[in-house]
């Protein structure tokens, strides 16, 4: 048989019900062919070219998205609109192609045709794409992102921390990151819509992968190691400080001595009654131990808004997380970005500094706490709201610091920050004609938090009455408050309840110094007090600590304030370690 005889044998036997090898491959080159049309078309409807041909999508999200960190950034890769809507797998993306042709329908109805028809149907639409992400964990988002690749020596604290809660919890990347590439409506959810778009799901948890671990590992070692150098420089101090005051009590024993053998001709013309001099701190400052620390410019940032929607790290915050466990290396971008209007701040202050380095000092003689504050002065920055350009004039700076034990809510994850509210003077909710201080939770019945139907925010006008909050303030569930005044040289013990009282009570001592361009400030306070509205000062308790300077004139929120930290007694633990002198 010639080949080609052969070939047409081969053409002709019958494969399957009948058809044979030629009828099947021409089904095969049909099929090609057909496949090969198909997936171009599709694959071209995957387009970012494709995506923005109506001008529904091209003058709405795309102008956004065009602003955001998946449209242009260092590394120079771009995730278009199908990176994120359309599913790579074969089967997922042929069902959302069929889903589409209801987005077709209704853009020939002009459902969305105009940005106020769109804006109307945004969250609708965003409710639409957050449910499907949740339902795939946040499938399109792992394409690019995912925890077990994600390096946490290049992530910020705040980033690693709820990562490592993601992780364990079972949460998925759209719990958080909703309104990353588009206009944010998240704010507009009900708490029930948001409570199920942000529930974890423990089928999800995966654990801490090894080269977490490893790194939480290294990362506690070195705080280990930070820890024993801090009590070692404390060790230091006191044996320094022990060695001073034995030298010092010889002095003064000799210097007794000499003048019990020849009274002074000073002393015997001195009046009886006359006022004893202040006695001279006798703490050495350069032995002690300095904490860098950074206040920063918080703007209208307030309670309200740490436990609202437009703050990241509520969930975290609300579960027990301290701001500082996050915050601490980043003060100085969250100052500069609200000082200059960028966030949470509409009256500006051209070129006032967005944060403040302050060296921060405590130490302890068994009888009193001392404090050093010092820190860099700037060049006078006129408010334009303020006459004269100086919100207070009498005073070019003062400073103030709280101290609160855990029995007073937030104080131990936010320090001082529990008492500033959305509706105190100079606040966006500061109510007309009143005047409303500081004050802390524990003095309301409530306090407006989500702000449904247009309720100001905060709880001013939700005071509980007399003796409930007698029975709070008894029981020292208040913020203590010291505070020095430049002008008048002054400083005043007060306390925070249901208002900010000062000088109830003065039982602490301040003295400053401008040293050249440098503050240096000065407190002693008693541990013990019987004065009231002063809390009593433990040395093997552990207190939380928040300190606040009005650099320039400066009053009321547009001061610098500091992040929540712990002070303790020869304790290496916390940040603000008080040692023994």
């Amino acid at each position: 048989m010639s080949i080609a005889e052969t070939i047409k044998s081969l053409m002709s036997r019958p494969l399957f019900m009948g058809a044979t090898v030629a009828a099947a491959l021409v089904f095969m080159l049909v099929g090609v062919i057909f496949w090969g049309g198909f997936n171009t078309a599709m694959e071209a409807t995957n387009t970012l070219k494709f995506c923005i041909s109506c001008h529904e999508m091209e003058e709405n999200v795309y102008q956004e998205y065009k602003q955001t960190v998946h449209y242009s950034n260092g590394s120079g890769v771009r995730a278009t609109c199908s990176d994120c809507h359309v599913p790579d797998p074969w089967v997922y993306k042929i069902v959302r192609k069929i889903k589409a042709s209801n987005e077709v329908l209704h853009w020939a109805l002009g459902t969305i045709d105009t940005p106020e028809k769109f804006d109307a149907k945004r969250l609708t639409l965003a409710k639409n794409v957050w449910g499907e992400m949740k339902s795939t964990d946040s499938r399109e988002c792992r394409n690019c992102h995912d925890f077990t690749t994600m390096q946490p020596e290049n992530q910020k604290p705040r980033a690693r921390k709820q990562h490592l809660n993601a992780m364990q919890a079972g949460n998925t990347c759209i719990d958080c990151h909703k309104g990353i590439a588009h206009k944010s409506v998240h704010d507009q959810l009900t708490d029930e819509e948001m409570d199920l778009l942000t529930q974890p799901d423990p089928d999800l948890a995966i654990g801490i992968p090894p080269h977490w671990q490893a790194f939480l590992d290294k990362e506690a070692e070195e705080k280990a190691e930070k820890k024993r150098q801090a009590a070692e420089e404390a060790r230091k101090a006191a044996e320094l400080a022990a060695e001073e005051a034995k030298k010092a009590a010889e002095v003064a024993a000799q210097l007794a001595k000499s003048q019990e053998q020849k009274p002074s001709a000073e002393a015997a013309k001195a009046p009886s009654g006359s006022a004893p001099k202040a006695a001279k701190s006798a703490i050495n400052w350069a032995a002690i131990p300095a904490r860098d620390m950074r206040v920063f410019y918080p703007g209208q940032s307030s309670m309200e808004w740490v436990l609202g929607r437009k703050h990241g790290g509520k969930r975290s915050f609300t579960k027990g997380d301290r701001c500082v466990d996050c915050h601490e290396e980043e003060t100085m971008d969250i100052g500069d970005k609200i000082v200059t209007g960028e966030k949470l701040e509409d009256q500006i202050i051209p070129g006032k500094r967005g944060s403040i380095a302050v060296a921060v000092k405590a130490a302890n003689d068994g009888k009193n706490l001392y404090l050093q504050f010092s820190w860099e002065d700037t060049e006078h920055q006129p408010a334009p709201f303020a006459d004269g350009g100086k919100m207070d004039p009498e005073n070019s700076m003062k400073l103030a610091f709280m101290l609160a034990t855990d029995e007073v809510e937030y104080a131990d994850r936010a320090g001082c920050w529990g008492t500033c509210h959305a509706d105190l003077n100079g606040m966006p909710f500061a109510p007309e004609g009143q005047d409303v201080t500081k004050y802390i939770k524990e003095s309301r019945t409530k306090i407006e938090l989500k702000g449904r139907n247009k309720k100001p925010l905060g709880g001013w006008d939700k005071r509980k009455p007399d003796e409930e909050i007698n029975a709070e303030f008894l029981s020292q569930h208040f913020m203590d408050i010291v505070r020095y005044n430049s002008g008048s040289q002054q400083v005043e013990d007060g306390n925070i309840l249901a208002d900010r009282l000062m000088n109830e009570g003065v039982i602490s001592q301040a003295t400053a110094t401008k040293q050249g361009n440098l503050w240096v400030v000065e407190f002693k306070r008693p541990l013990e007090t019987d004065e009231a509205g002063n809390i009593t000062l433990s040395l093997d308790q552990v207190y939380n600590f928040g300190f606040a300077i009005h650099d320039d004139y400066s009053d009321g929120r547009f001061h610098h304030v500091s992040l929540g930290y712990k002070l303790g007694f020869d304790n290496s633990d916390v940040e603000i370690n008080a040692v023994t002198q």
